[in-house]
């Protein structure tokens, strides 16, 4: 039938029985044109269908768009032109075949399809269709035939269709010209990412991604040069489709949970009924004990929600699973190809009468089914990765959001956490071991495979003899084993890996979450808040702390709710912010909420930033706010104003600055009821009148807005409109200040108690220029305690403060509190827009570039070990020379076929061939076996090494260290980095090894055997090492860029953890949400780009690597008369072993130094400046200090060498056991004053003497562990109480007791089910704030110190705590020498001495009396908290 449509011969076999084969044009005509037609015409509606759909706005015209359609109208003429000429032509007596006809109208009708599919394009952000470039790659593959064969007939001389021979090449020429467009990207206005509008030939071979990587060779990438993430594959999207999903899995999951539930309840309750009646005499007791038992353990590991994750993870991804799927079956098909391939072309070398083109043909066929399997591979990794990172982001942003509800994170101390790494190691090692023995086994497979088929198959029958093309066709085979066999250990761990950590995140995500419905917001309410029956719990298998409070809190009111330490004021208020367990009863609230924490939560940003908490700016108002709180001193004194950068948790803050930003943050926000925790106790008396005066009061900023305020603050109780009592989470008294001292109840007995114990303060004056005032001294407007723990930011500014002092009016009138902090200048701070000295405080992480330097690779291998390092070579060179052994002997064994047939073959000489074939490969097994064994033991102690080194130096790291750099950056070095030293390097590094030696081996064997490869090899190796070196720099700068955007994911976590009841209270859940999501695209766009650039090397490699088979294999064919069949196998089995090790060590090469980034990172870490030495040879006597004498000779510090001095010559003595109390205003230098006891700072000159000895020339630890320092911000670690209070197993039990006992916690701990074992949470977060200052108390008391030093340890306590403290310290710290810095005079007033600093200097020291006699600046200070003699204040 088709012969008559062409008129010619449509098919005969004879055509291509010749040395020059051709195809009959009939089939060219037909077949190989109808096939791309077919496949754009059945594929274009869906084309078109999918266009309409996904339609954005119109583009504009490129040139390249103009350029395709004028080459494909130019094809509809040309096919138009060739329909007129056969129109011409035609008789009307069918001279003229039908197919001439039909084909011109075919075109016509495609070419004007494929201008209306190009135009329709423009409606697309990738405006070049797979589709399309398809279309053009199969007419230009199915035309080449016609054209060769058109050419042949016009060389022959045969011109009666030169016309149709004319039109046919433009037409091909055009065809040409169109795919080489098609490769080319069309850009596009709405994306500046490439991958967006790349061709599909750009997408398959990564090709948009040159420009990154040129980019990347000539100078270090940064975050700005990384391409945005598509929408698709953003976080938010990501976590949407993953939330649809999760909704219906957990319910079915949950559904199952409940009904195995139910039926081990029928199960256990016939169980006990058999047990009853079996023996009645047990007790019930202990029948509930084990009820109790069964549920906990049956708790860890049944009652969750399982099996829903990988469900839930499948459905959101499964298109890109299919894809992949798809891909990685058309690779793994085309891969047993090969061996075919192999072995018609070893046939085809053994076969002299065999055409030449057959072998080009085979080598053609080599190269495209190579070309085609490393597109697919690729492509197919490309979608793993994207799938991999795209559940990674999605895993992180739903752990984040859950952590808005629900919440856990554990830290612990530097031997503990040596334990969990010795233990953490061990199992590695033990891994390290069981995966080397594994892959030995997995090693040896393919060679005993080999060993066993060849001898089976020569054994079997004597005729069987083995020749090149079964022995080199088997390895082949064998070979494509080696890989997955080598990757199953690692698929077996990876499983191992996803399988715990799926349930742990099947655990965390299917958990309930905290279950608010007890909370019930009512916007047509008459009242603010109700309280019904409301009892609840911090843990639902504790006592409720919170027990049937009934009380109604109208609009507008200031309720005051007052109560002792552990009473559970705080926890009235969690209640209400729905942080507790509900167990009965419910809560009713109308309208919005802010809160004020106890412990204040700053965020790492600036204080404006803090104030404003995603607020828009209103100017007017935030001048109010700060003027309000109190803040305006602390801008003058802040580098930067508003603008300073505060550090994490408020790092860089005192106590007061933290509670006063918090009061702010509150109070700016326009809500309708203000929840306050106490936020006045870090503040001095008459600062908290200001603050009450001007924001809680009854004419504050927050007047007619509802206000429960905790305080311990009495003076403040006769202006609130209602005081609740509670004692032991329920109310004991509620009532207003008169009606309750009328009552004369528990109110106006503690009200006695505390009038009897302070004097009455008046309100607070101020002296606005006091430092040229004759008194030398500004009263305190708040006193901040730099602590401790940290450095403040004033060391950077204490010259910004020497030129406001010498800029102040000279007026010397003294002016009320308020008024004086009216007048401050605000307006230079709103000119202050560069950035001032010291207002950045967070540091930019340091990012290296270039090559990692030669000294971190040794730093590796030195911690590795050099004899292991010599070991693991040495046994990985012998596995290589086996491995090449075992082939040249292979090859002479299959040489024995010329020599002897089946009939003649000694068995001596087939006994030898197998025999050596089998030892050889068990050597090859043997050696990788013990190198890998001695890589594993290498590789954890390098991972010791180094992390025992990183974290002893961060131990040691001053504290400036931690001002600087945010919890995240450390975080990432011992999670991220650590890990990749431990998993990750070991394993690139042995598999570097492995590849190199394979190549040079295999490469040593070609060259052997063809000699003439070497022109091959020189010219491609230097290819590869010109790619590989632009790829490196781009890799190595894009896996720091990685390293870098992971740290603020981990800071801003831990940061949201920390501050959650304060986000869920101002409801702004959604803007942390997006902070999150923001955080993770931008490390993601790092990762997305990485894996790219992994992609575009290796397309480029294996292209390299499957140019190395095409010329090997035109070699075969050239010099097939001078090489044997067995050379020919020889070659070409290891040409093909050898793309893929290539490939293999160029990536490997590239992970190496990627991943060394880790070790180059740690380094960076370890050698971070350190303190002093712990320990020095010159140790203080034993029993020293023994008397507790300080002397200050001319003491000078400053914090940093470019700065001024902050003390500037303390001169003073301290006598053995004296109270000396230290006071002073803000910046005077009260708490440099106990940095330089402890010497977190070091002197700049002068010298504290302790005892007759320099503190200066003695280990940092003789001197701390001398010393005690009750701090104003607790410190409590995460662990049991007995830990936070003996971390070192000191002391016994009763020694404990006595201290909890002295610290009035005797009582609260015995209450607790298993007392000093009670688990601590991190921070202390589960105790009140005043018991955690009560457990620093005890804890001082324990170290029996001859020194202490007490930073306004009391400011959390109520005064009836705070007096038993006064007492507990004046009894038991009797024989100690005693430093006080005090906010409340009244604590000091009992000193011995008092220490009056100023701007770094003594200005007044002395006994209280003295100076109150002396009407200088303590006189003063003392009138102005009502404070006439030392009798005034009991304490």
């Amino acid at each position: 039938m088709l012969e008559k449509f062409c008129n010619s011969t449509f098919w005969n076999s004879s055509f291509l029985d010749s040395p020059e084969a051709d195809l009959p044009l009939c089939f060219e005509q037909t077949v190989l044109v109808w096939i791309p037609l077919g496949f754009l015409w059945l594929l274009a509606p869906w084309q078109l269908l999918h266009v309409y759909r996904t339609k954005i706005n119109r583009s504009s015209i490129t040139k390249l768009y103009l350029a395709k359609q004028v080459l494909v109208g130019f094809l509809l003429i040309l096919a138009a032109i060739e329909l007129a000429l056969v129109l011409t032509e035609d008789s009307g007596q069918a001279t003229v075949p039908a197919i001439r006809y039909t084909n011109p109208s075919l075109y016509l009708g495609t070419w004007l399809l494929v201008l209306l599919f190009q135009h329709s394009r423009l409606w697309c952000v990738q405006k070049d269709s797979w589709f399309l470039s398809l279309f053009w790659i199969l007419s230009v593959l199915c035309g080449i035939f016609q054209f060769q064969t058109l050419i042949r007939t016009l060389l022959k001389g045969n011109n009666s269709n030169l016309a149709y021979s004319c039109l046919f090449f433009i037409c091909y020429a055009l065809n040409v010209l169109i795919l080489i467009l098609s490769a080319f990207s069309e850009k596009d206005d709405s994306s500046n990412n490439p991958s967006f509008t790349a061709s599909f030939l750009s997408s398959i071979t990564f090709s948009w991604y040159d420009s990154i990587v040129l980019k990347g060779y000539k100078q270090p990438l940064t975050l700005e040069d990384v391409w945005d993430l598509d929408e698709k594959i953003k976080t938010k999207t990501l976590v949407s489709k993953f939330e649809k999903c999760m909704a219906g899995e957990l319910q079915k999951a949950r559904k199952a949970v409940q009904r195995r539930q139910r039926g081990r309840a029928q199960e256990n309750s016939r169980d006990r009924l058999h047990g009853l009646n079996k023996n009645q005499s047990r007790s019930q007791d202990i029948l509930v004990l084990e009820d109790v038992k069964k549920k906990e353990k049956s708790g860890t590991t049944e009652n969750f929600p399982k099996a829903w994750l990988v469900k839930t993870l499948f459905k959101t991804f499964y298109v890109i699973l299919l894809k992949s799927f798809l891909l990685k079956l058309m690779h793994d098909l085309l891969m047993f190809l090969n061996p075919q391939l192999l072995k018609l072309l070893i046939s085809f070398a053994n076969n002299r009468d065999a055409y030449v083109w057959v072998g080009y043909l085979y080598s053609v066929l080599f190269f495209v089914v190579a070309l085609i399997q490393s597109l697919c591979l690729q492509n197919y990794f490309q979608l793993c990765f994207m799938l991999g990172t795209s559940v990674r982001a999605t895993i992180m942003a739903s752990v984040y959001k859950k952590i808005l509800k629900y919440f856990a994170w554990e830290p612990s101390f530097k031997k503990q956490v040596h334990e969990l790494r010795k233990k953490e190691l061990k199992n590695l090692l033990t891994l390290g071991q069981i995966q080397t023995i594994m892959i030995f086994l997995l090693h040896l497979s393919p060679i005993l495979v080999s060993v066993i088929t060849f001898s089976v198959y020569i054994l079997v029958n004597s005729n069987n003899v083995l020749d090149a093309e079964k022995a080199f066709t088997s390895i082949t085979l064998f070979n494509i084993l080696r890989f997955p066999l080598s990757m199953f250990p690692m698929v077996i761990t990876s499983m191992l890996q996803a399988s715990v950590s799926t349930e742990r995140l099947e655990k965390y995500l299917g958990g309930d979450d905290l279950d608010t419905s007890a909370i019930r917001h009512e916007y047509n309410f008459d009242k603010a808040v109700q309280f019904s029956e409301a009892s609840f719990t911090w843990d639902r298998d504790l006592e409720a702390t919170i027990r049937d409070v009934n009380l109604d809190i109208m609009p507008g009111q200031l309720v005051a709710v007052v109560g002792t330490v552990g009473s559970g004021k705080s926890s009235l208020m969690s209640a209400m912010l729905g942080e507790m367990e509900n167990v009965h009863g419910h809560i009713t609230i109308k309208g919005t909420i802010a809160y004020v924490p106890q412990q204040s939560w700053i965020q790492n940003g600036t204080l404006k930033d803090n104030i404003l908490f995603g607020s828009e700016l209103d100017e007017k108002k935030y001048q109010q706010v700060l003027e309000a709180c109190a803040l305006l001193p602390d801008l003058e004194v802040l580098p930067g104003g508003d603008l300073a950068e505060i550090g994490e948790k408020g790092i860089n803050l005192s106590g007061g600055q933290k509670q006063r930003i918090s009061l702010a943050r509150a109070t700016y926000q326009n809500s309708d009821i203000y929840v306050l925790d106490d936020p006045l106790s870090a503040v001095d008396a008459h600062v908290g009148k200001h603050i009450f005066n001007k924001v809680l009061g009854p004419n504050g900023l927050l007047k007619g807005k509802t206000r429960l305020l905790i305080t311990h603050s009495i003076h403040f109780l006769p202006q609130v409109d209602e005081i609740v009592v509670l004692g032991n989470g329920t109310i004991l008294e509620k009532g207003s200040y008169s009606t309750l001292l009328a009552k004369k109840g528990l109110f106006a007995k503690i009200l006695k108690t505390s009038k009897k114990q302070m004097g009455l303060e008046g309100e607070a004056t101020v002296n606005e220029d006091s430092e040229e005032d004759d008194c030398g001294l500004m009263p305190s407007v708040e006193e901040i305690p730099e602590e401790v723990a940290s450095l403040t930011m004033r060391r950077e500014n204490s010259l910004h403060r020497t030129l406001s002092h010498s800029s102040r009016s000279s007026s010397r009138h003294r002016k009320s509190l308020k008024n004086s902090l009216k007048t401050r200048n605000v307006n230079t701070l709103k000119e202050e827009e560069e950035l001032v000295k010291g207002q950045k405080l967070i540091k930019k992480e340091f990012i290296q570039t270039g090559k990692v330097k030669l000294s971190v690779y040794l730093k590796y291998l030195r911690a590795m070990g050099l004899c292991l390092i010599f070991f693991i070579i040495l046994a990985y060179v012998i596995n290589a020379v086996a491995y090449i052994g075992s082939n040249l002997w292979l090859s002479a064994w299959t040489n024995d076929s010329k020599t002897y047939n089946g009939t003649n073959y000694p068995a001596s000489q087939r006994d030898l061939r197998v025999g050596v074939y089998g030892a050889l490969g068990l050597v090859q097994g043997v050696f990788v076996l013990l190198g890998n064994l001695c890589s594993a033991r290498a590789s954890t102690h390098a991972s010791n090494i180094l992390h025992k080194q990183l974290l002893t130096n961060i131990f040691r790291a001053p504290m400036s260290f931690f001002d600087t750099t945010p919890t995240g950056r450390i975080v990432n070095r011992f999670a991220g980095d650590i890990s990749t030293v431990d998993d990750t390097l070991p394993l690139s590094l042995r598999s570097w090894i492995l590849c190199f030696l394979g190549i040079i081996s295999t490469l040593v064997m070609i060259c052997m055997a063809t000699p003439i490869f070497i022109t091959v090899i020189i010219p491609l190796g230097i290819i590869y090492t010109f790619v590989q070196m632009f790829y490196v720099a781009t890799s190595r700068q894009l896996k720091r860029l990685d390293s870098v955007t992971r740290s603020p994911i981990y800071s801003h976590f831990s940061e949201t953890v920390s501050g959650l009841s304060v986000i869920r209270a101002f409801e702004h859940q959604q803007r942390f949400l997006k902070h999150n999501e923001v955080g993770i695209d931008t490390n993601q766009k790092c990762v997305f780009s990485w894996i790219v650039s992994n992609r575009w090397l290796a397309v480029r490699l294996e292209l390299i690597g499957n140019l190395i088979v095409f010329f090997a294999s035109m070699m075969m064919v050239i010099y097939r008369d001078t090489l044997s069949g067995d050379t020919a196998g020889f070659v070409l089995s290891n040409a093909l072993n050898i793309t893929q090790t290539l490939n293999w060590l160029v990536r490997m090469t590239s992970e190496v130094e990627t991943n060394i980034v880790a070790v180059e990172r740690i380094n960076e870490y370890i050698k971070v400046e350190n303190e002093a030495p712990w320990v020095t040879d010159k140790r203080p006597p034993p029993g020293w200090p023994s008397k507790g004498e300080i002397q200050f000779n001319n003491y000078q510090l400053r914090y940093r060498p470019e700065l001024d001095l902050i003390l500037k010559g303390i001169t003073c003595d301290i006598k053995s056991m004296e109270k000396v109390g230290v006071v002073g205003r803000t910046g005077a230098g009260k708490s440099s004053l106990t940095n330089a006891l402890f010497r977190i700072l070091e002197a700049a000159g002068g010298q504290i003497i302790i005892d007759g000895v320099d503190i200066a020339s003695i280990g940092l630890h003789d001197l701390r562990e001398k010393l005690t320092i009750i701090p104003q911000d607790p410190i409590l670690f995460s662990g049991s109480l007995r830990m936070n209070l003996d971390p070192f197993n000191n002391h016994s039990d009763e020694e404990i007791w006595k201290a909890l006992e002295l610290a009035h916690l005797k009582s609260f701990v015995a209450g607790l089910q298993v007392g000093l074992s009670h688990k601590v949470t991190e921070a202390g977060d589960n105790l009140s704030i005043g018991q955690r200052q009560l457990l620093c108390l005890a804890r001082a008391l324990l170290r029996k110190s001859k020194i202490l030093i007490m930073d306004e340890a009391t400011a959390a306590v109520d005064i009836e705590t705070d007096h038993l403290i006064q007492t507990t310290i004046q009894k038991e710290f009797s024989h100690c020498t005693t430093i006080t810095i005090a906010h409340r005079l009244h604590t000091i007033m009992d000193s011995d001495k008092i220490m009056v600093l100023d701007n770094g200097k003594i200005v007044e020291y002395g006994t209280p009396n003295e100076l109150l006699k002396n009407s200088g600046p303590f006189c003063l200070m003392a009138k102005e908290a009502g404070i006439e003699n030392v009798n005034s204040t009991s304490l």
